[in-house]
């Protein structure tokens, strides 16, 4: 990933990315370690961890967000073997299909809310902890536009608007021991998880680029940018905010009516 000498950097901090070994996870760790800093993949895919933080000169983990005991002794044995952390992103989360809810397995339900939400909550207060002590850090959730719409979602769509409101709690609750949380809600992000959605039949990308109003996905790269400005100093008096990083997916919906978007001109 190319980067410019102007942007912020993090040169030796300590930053963390939960669900760190592909899609949005893997395009922060990646940008992180480019801006310098001493990046912590972590992941439920220990191999696909590995191979991130081999490549990034980082440090891997395999930890599942489910496991409550996991994520407190990660979080210690990071500020004991890496150093203090300074920076966390927990993009660590699963997707579904689009089912009625009287066809959604309670299986998936339960496993979707245990890591999406469940999983978040359980990685910022562990990590929090030592920031708390030190009165400083920063922290970036990864939400989704759907916290914010009605879509065919049922399971997925609620927990990314817990986050999104757990994201402005959390800012309240520690802002003034130093520490600032904000969020992402990232529109149709070409990932891995979202390939093999389409793949399956379950998306389909030309609804997903005609959804925008720039008519085309959101990259991990892009939020991936959005991330590590949040993280930065540049973003010190930022906090409590739910930045949508989706192509222009808000804009687009109320167009419909009038024939959709504009076309290109010019």
């Amino acid at each position: 990933m190319s980067d410019t000498g102007s942007a912020a950097r993090f040169d030796g901090r300590v930053a963390v990315v939960t669900g760190g070994a592909s899609g949005i996870g893997e395009a922060c760790a990646r940008l992180l370690a480019t801006r310098g800093a001493r990046v912590v993949v972590a992941d439920r895919n220990g191999d696909a961890a590995d191979r991130v933080a081999a490549e990034l000169g980082g440090h891997a983990f395999a930890v599942d967000v489910r496991d409550a005991d996991a994520i407190t002794a990660f979080a210690a044995q990071v500020e004991a073997d890496v150093g203090p952390v300074a920076a966390l992103v927990t993009s660590a989360g699963i997707v579904q299909a689009p089912l009625p809810p009287e066809e959604l397995p309670l299986a998936l339900y339960d496993d979707v809310v245990a890591i999406n939400l469940r999983g978040t909550y359980l990685t910022l207060v562990a990590f929090a902890k030592a920031m708390l002590r030190r009165r400083a850090g920063a922290m970036v959730t990864i939400s989704s536009v759907t916290a914010e719409r009605s879509v065919p979602l049922h399971a997925y769509a609620p927990t990314k608007a817990a986050v999104s409101n757990l994201t402005m709690g959390l800012a309240g609750e520690w802002g003034r021991s130093g520490i600032r949380v904000n969020s992402v809600e990232p529109g149709y992000t070409l990932t891995p998880a979202l390939q093999h959605q389409i793949d399956l039949g379950h998306r389909e990308p030309a609804l997903l680029e005609a959804n925008s109003t720039l008519g085309r996905m959101v990259l991990p790269q892009d939020v991936a940018n959005a991330v590590a400005f949040l993280l930065s100093d540049e973003a010190a008096a930022i906090t409590g905010v739910n930045l949508p990083v989706d192509a222009g997916f808000f804009c687009a919906g109320s167009w419909a009516p009038y024939g959709g978007v504009r076309p290109a001109r010019g």
